[in-house]
């Protein structure tokens, strides 16, 4: 549980030092940001009935296996996120070359945070699980799956009049072979299913 909350924590900081970049939203907030403005939902509602909706899915269809991660993950992140933005030293940018670097530095972030909280095998947050159960469905890594995904979600959002950025063109390339070797140096299993064995 204590690395799991570490994994949330480090999760909300990764999230945090991204939006304060303000060069763009990664994919699936550019999404929910359209969904929100074209249903009136707020941006958290949209959030949550996504992951719900992803849950779901990757659940009956992939076979991934909820666990407490999964649900901590929707309720814990987004209240670290709101706390971490109003500190008063949190650094914010406004040009695009310190943004760029404090985006990629949030996703290098992610990247640890995700092998972190995995590790704890508890569950894999909605979109995380979504990228590893598919990997495994289909046979791929998880670099290209992941990518597959977020370049998915970003042609959608576009569509949808998201906002779209330099740093949602750096997310949708970077994240994926992050989180691939974040899992890898942690040694942390592409499988998000709980770890159910302490049990018996």
């Amino acid at each position: 549980m204590a690395r799991l909350q570490l994994g949330l924590f480090l999760f909300g900081l990764a999230v945090s030092l991204m939006l304060e970049a303000n060069i763009g939203l990664d994919p699936w907030s550019s999404l929910h940001d359209a969904l929100s403005e074209k249903s009136g939902l707020s941006f958290g509602r949209i959030a949550q009935g996504v992951g719900l909706l992803l849950i779901l899915f990757s659940a009956f269809v992939l076979s991934v296996k909820p666990g407490i991660a999964t649900v901590l993950n929707m309720l814990v992140i987004g209240p670290w996120v709101d706390l971490l933005r109003e500190v008063t030293w949190f650094p914010t940018q406004f040009g695009y070359l310190c943004g760029s670097v404090q985006f990629v530095g949030g996703v290098l972030v992610m990247g640890l945070a995700t092998a972190t909280y995995i590790g704890a095998r508890m569950g894999a947050g909605p979109r995380d699980g979504l990228a590893m159960g598919l990997a495994q469905k289909v046979k791929r890594s998880l670099r290209v799956t992941r990518n597959s995904i977020e370049a998915t979600v970003l042609v959608i959002a576009f569509f949808l009049g998201g906002s779209i950025g330099l740093g949602t063109v750096i997310f949708a390339v970077l994240m994926g072979p992050t989180m691939q070797a974040s899992l890898k140096l942690f040694g942390v299993s592409h499988d998000p299913s709980p770890n159910l064995s302490r049990a018996s």
